[in-house]
C-alpha cells in the first residue's frame, strides 16, 4: 500500500487528507458555529455531541485508512474530538459535568472509528480511503437527518449506526445525565471484532464474527439506551430512538 502512494502524484497523496480536514474538521467547526447562532440554550450543550461524533469518525476512519495505520486514526480522531469541545466551550458551550466519562467516550469512538479505517486499508489497499469516506458521507446524512428532523427516520436505523452511538455517549457526557453503558459497550465490542477481521484478513470467517457482533450490540442498544435529561427536551431528539418511544409511552 504505502509503494504504491510513494509512486502517485503528489496531487494524489494529498487528496485523502485534504479530505480528512474537510469531513474532520471544517465541516464540523461549521456544524458548531450554525449551533452556536441557536436561540434555544439547552441547545448549546445537545447539539454539539452529533457534530463531535461525526468530527471525530471523519477525522479517525479516514485518516486510519489513508494512511493505513490504525494508532494514526486513533489519536487524530482524538485530538479532533478535544479540539471540537474546547471550541464549543469558547462558543458558549456550558463547562464539562463530567470530564472523565467525555474522555472515556472520546477514547472509545476514537478506537471503534479507526479500527474501520485500518480494516479498509487492509482490505482495499490504497482505495480503502474512499470507502471510509463514503461510509462516513452515509452515517453523517443519516445522523443530521435525525437531528434537524426527529422521527422521521425509522428508529431501527438509527439504532444500528455507530456514530449514533458516539453521539449518544458524548451527550451524556456533555449533559451530565449519566452513562451510554450500552452505547460504549457496543462501540468498544464492534471494533474489538473490526480489529479481529483486520487481523486476520484474507480470511473471510471472520466477518461473521463483526456482523454477528454489530446485530448483537445494536440490540443492546436498543432495549438499554442512553439516558435523557428530562429538563431537557432537546436531549430526546438525539438520544436512542428506543428511548424516545420508551417516553412517547
Amino acid at each position: 500500500m504505502m509503494a504504491r502512494l510513494k509512486t502517485a502524484p503528489r496531487s494524489w497523496q494529498l487528496l485523502p487528507w485534504a479530505v480528512v480536514v474537510l469531513a474532520g474538521l471544517v465541516a464540523p467547526v461549521i456544524g458548531l458555529l450554525l449551533v452556536a447562532g441557536s436561540t434555544d440554550p439547552a441547545a448549546l450543550s445537545v447539539l454539539p455531541s452529533p457534530v463531535i461524533a461525526l468530527g471525530m469518525m471523519g477525522t479517525g476512519m479516514i485518516a486510519a485508512a489513508a494512511a493505513g495505520r490504525f494508532w494514526t486514526g486513533v489519536s487524530l480522531a482524538f485530538a479532533a474530538g478535544a479540539g471540537l469541545v474546547l471550541l464549543a466551550a469558547s462558543l458558549g458551550m456550558p463547562p464539562l459535568p463530567r470530564p472523565l466519562s467525555f474522555g472515556l467516550a472520546s477514547i472509545i469512538a476514537s478506537i471503534s472509528f479507526a479500527a474501520r479505517g485500518a480494516l479498509f486499508a487492509r482490505s482495499a489497499a490504497d482505495k480503502g480511503w474512499w470507502i471510509a469516506v463514503a461510509v462516513v458521507a452515509g452515517e453523517a446524512a443519516l445522523l443530521v437527518t435525525a437531528a434537524l428532523l426527529p422521527g422521521e427516520l425509522p428508529d431501527w436505523l438509527l439504532v444500528v449506526l455507530p456514530a449514533q452511538w458516539a453521539s449518544a455517549a458524548i451527550m451524556t457526557a456533555l449533559t451530565g445525565t449519566g452513562a451510554a453503558s450500552a452505547e460504549l459497550l457496543a462501540l468498544a465490542g464492534t471494533a474489538a471484532a473490526t480489529l479481529l477481521v483486520a487481523r486476520l484478513w484474507p480470511r473471510r470467517w471472520p466477518y461473521l464474527v463483526m456482523f454477528s457482533a454489530w446485530l448483537g450490540f445494536s440490540a443492546l442498544v436498543w432495549h438499554w439506551p442512553a439516558p435523557a435529561d428530562p429538563a431537557k427536551p432537546a436531549t430526546a431528539a438525539l438520544s436512542s430512538p428506543s428511548a424516545r418511544q420508551d417516553r412517547s409511552d
